[in-house]
């Protein structure tokens, strides 16, 4: 069978964002390499000039500090996840990411390219299993936070599910110490029921192993922004990567203008350059020719007519001042537009009304994204008790207070719902946040936590019987 087709497919979505994705990501990571592609060569200037503006070029990564402080906000405080599974708290991944540093994945990538995929898969095995081998083998269910780069393709059935999809994978092999490693490129075929790998070999696509989960559902869980690629439009991360591109650019070009104050642009008369002789080569032509280029780094000559005095000429300084300015001016611009902005440029006391609108703001993008977040984990812990009916599917809550809590303040209100009378649903619900407000000041380990909830579940109805009699 020609399983060709199966390295050619490409969701029109994934085509469409492709390279934009591409760029996204390349501006999160920076580095020499990224700087290579974004910044840009004059028209008019000569090469021998860009290349030194490339080698002094330095980036600063507001596309990684927005994307990831969003993430830190989300996760300032430790979701609430009742009856979960320790072991899997401390080890999602199989790997050695704890739930909370999947999640952080996740979220970040959400933030980068608008879409993510969470991925829940089991270790394949043949035999029986029992609790040891368990153990010993680590077989039981993971997660793994996908870009939308490596999921190219999938379809949606006539429920609305997924149908299937296809999962791009890298797979690197050096684990004989005596031979060469092994690198190639694979991608896996997810459906409800089974799963296909495939690898290109030399041109030719080859099914090298496949398997059940007969899980009845793809074990894959995609999440999208609803203001973005819900409504078919483009991501908001990419017009943070091109403001901060132009920053980089800017930003070269004044540390440009403070080198070219310490070293000059020499100018020299024309009479001097006619009456010069021409360098001659290790070979003795004289094909090096007197300079007569206009750029900042080559000298260049002026007619009798003209001053006629040889000297050196540098760039105002306040060229430097007023670029470095403009800077300052795209940076508050990106940080608003995101929406990360509290703090007006302006000499006049923010109105109460104002930072309330600007509060709101902030929280609403983060609730937004929660939900998400929330939602994503939730599904994962329930295919992951699909996998295995021996992991509980725990009851999940984000942090979804994002102001600054005064201690004093929160605890009189807690008091003051103490007095009402409620049923005792009421009063553990007091008391579980109660909780969350010490977790704030104080980090409480999810096994305390756990014993904590316990008791709260105990106490509560002892108390209003007390209470009764």
């Amino acid at each position: 069978m020609d399983y060709s087709i199966i390295f050619r497919r490409q969701h029109p979505e994934y085509r469409r964002n492709r390279d934009c994705w591409k760029r996204c990501a390349a501006a999160y990571s920076g580095g020499a390499e990224y700087i290579d592609q974004a910044l840009i060569q004059h028209v008019s200037e000569v090469d021998p000039e860009y290349a030194e503006r490339l080698k002094r070029a330095y980036y600063f990564n507001y596309p990684r500090k927005i994307a990831r402080i969003i993430t830190q906000y989300i996760l300032s405080g430790d979701p609430v996840r009742i009856n979960a599974d320790p072991l899997l708290l401390e080890d999602f991944s199989r790997n050695g990411l704890r739930t909370n540093e999947v999640m952080r994945q996740f979220s970040t990538m959400l933030n980068v390219y608008g879409s993510a995929w969470m991925l829940v898969e089991m270790p394949c095995f043949t035999g029986s299993m029992d609790s040891e081998r368990q153990r010993i083998e680590n077989i039981r269910p993971y997660a793994v936070a996908l870009s939308p780069l490596e999921v190219v393709d999938w379809a949606e059935g006539p429920d609305g599910r997924l149908e299937w999809a296809l999962v791009e994978e890298n797979h690197f092999d050096n684990r004989n110490v005596w031979a060469e490693p092994r690198s190639a490129i694979r991608r896996r075929l997810w459906t409800r029921n089974e799963w296909k790998l495939f690898e290109k070999d030399r041109g030719e696509v080859k099914l090298i192993a496949h398997g059940r989960h007969d899980l009845d559902q793809l074990p894959l869980i995609r999440a999208v922004e609803a203001d973005g690629f819900g409504m078919q439009c483009k991501h908001w991360f990419e017009d943070a990567v091109r403001i901060s591109d132009a920053i980089l650019n800017n930003e070269s070009e004044a540390q440009m203008n403070i080198i070219k104050q310490m070293f000059g642009l020499l100018v020299i008369s024309e009479n001097f350059a006619r009456g010069s002789r021409p360098a001659r080569n290790v070979n003795g032509k004289s094909d090096h020719k007197f300079s007569h280029v206009l750029a900042r780094s080559a000298a260049i000559w002026e007619s009798s007519e003209e001053s006629g005095i040889s000297r050196y000429i540098a760039p105002n300084g306040v060229t430097a001042s007023v670029i470095r300015s403009e800077n300052q001016q795209l940076k508050n611009e990106l940080f608003d537009v995101v929406g990360l902005t509290i703090i007006r440029e302006t000499r006049e006391l923010q109105s109460a009304e104002s930072k309330a609108w600007d509060h709101q703001q902030i929280c609403q993008f983060l609730l937004n994204r929660v939900d998400l977040l929330e939602q994503t984990e939730q599904a994962a812990w329930q295919l992951m008790h699909c996998y295995d009916p021996a992991v509980n599917i725990p009851e999940i809550a984000y942090n979804r207070d994002f102001s600054i809590a005064d201690l004093q303040d929160s605890i009189s209100s807690l008091l003051q719902l103490r007095d009402i009378e409620a049923g005792n649903e009421f009063r553990r619900e007091i008391a579980r946040t109660a909780v969350t407000l010490l977790s704030k000041y104080q980090k409480i380990t999810p096994e305390r936590q756990k014993i904590i909830y316990e008791e709260i579940e105990k106490l509560l109805p002892v108390a209003q019987e007390e209470v009764k009699k």
